[in-house]
């Protein structure tokens, strides 16, 4: 079984306007950088299939998906300050969405190994009732809930290594006890929330794991708080898949943050959660782009993260 990407060049037609850090660029830069490397030949590519309303409404509300599908029409240019449409945004979402799903499809039945979604607009910033931070609906946790709901897996654990934390993805699951969130971010900073005393509530409390991380934390002293943290939470919830926020924000060029990794921390902290996998959900492993706002910082970062799923494979095989 191979890694598998899920990507569709209708991505780009999501415009954020001139400037705006979440571009179409990103993934151009990405994809540029996998064919330069040869990387793309050894991987599957997957074209995603549009999500359905039914899809979106398993984590935001009817108000939600109705705001965002007649915004445009409405003449809206932004549904908050940070987070422009277009056009077509609302279209390019729903394949964003349909993008996570068409890949939770494969792993589930053995297609493919693991992969990647390299869609855009991302999602973690998205509550089930705002759109904020660049997204729009919340993509890994549709994927969460759409893997119990089409697939019967019980424990989802989703991993979050973006630079900011997933504030959206907490809100959704923070008094669900099946699905353990798992946060590395730095903090203070945007959104505001992901302090370690955010730990969930009712049968969730325990089931929200944040791991702050101060402005200036460098690459070894940020794996080690990653692994260690990641191992004590994972023993006990024995997750039956793996979702991972991917951003790549916390790399040391990214003009958004003031973290320090490398495309190094990427690839190590990629083998620590394939470790994983491969120990508690027989290596069921698929990520989603969030942020990263260097254009070769992430391209190389996102090379890395791939390389580290398909050596893994290799390996295994």
């Amino acid at each position: 079984m191979s890694t598998g990407i899920i990507y569709h060049p209708d991505y780009l037609k999501h415009q954020t306007g001139h400037g705006h850090p979440e571009s179409p660029d990103r993934l151009i830069s990405i994809m540029d950088r996998l064919g330069e490397t040869s990387l793309l030949k050894e991987l599957s590519l997957i074209e995603p299939r549009p999500a359905g309303e039914e899809d979106i409404l398993l984590i935001h509300s009817r108000e939600h998906l109705e705001t965002i599908k007649s915004a445009w029409d409405k003449g809206f240019t932004s549904l908050t300050p940070d987070t422009p449409i277009s056009e077509e945004s609302f279209r390019i979402a729903m394949l964003a969405v349909g993008g996570v799903l068409a890949g939770i499809d494969r792993i589930m039945t053995g297609e493919i190994r693991n992969g990647m979604a390299l869609v855009r607009p991302p999602g973690h910033h998205a509550t089930p009732e705002q759109s904020m931070g660049f997204c729009l609906f919340n993509n890994i946790a549709i994927g969460a809930r759409y893997l119990q709901k089409k697939h019967n897996i019980e424990r989802v654990l989703i991993v979050d290594w973006d630079l900011h934390h997933g504030n959206g993805t907490q809100e959704a699951f923070y008094d669900d006890p099946s699905v353990l969130y798992f946060s590395t971010h730095q903090y203070p900073h945007y959104p505001g929330t992901g302090s370690t005393h955010e730990k969930g509530e009712g049968k969730g409390e325990g089931f929200t794991v944040n791991v702050p991380m101060r402005a200036g934390t460098g690459p070894e002293e940020f794996v080690k708080k990653f692994r260690d943290a990641l191992y004590e939470s994972v023993l006990e919830f024995s997750p039956d898949f793996i979702l991972i926020s991917a951003g790549f924000d916390a790399h040391k060029d990214d003009p958004l943050g003031e973290l320090l990794l490398t495309e190094d921390s990427y690839r190590e902290m990629t083998q620590i959660v394939l470790e994983i996998a491969e120990k508690a959900c027989k290596g069921r492993i698929l990520s989603s782009l969030e942020g990263g706002y260097s254009l070769t910082a992430l391209a190389r970062s996102v090379e890395a993260h791939l390389r580290a799923m398909t050596d893994f494979g290799r390996q295994k095989a």
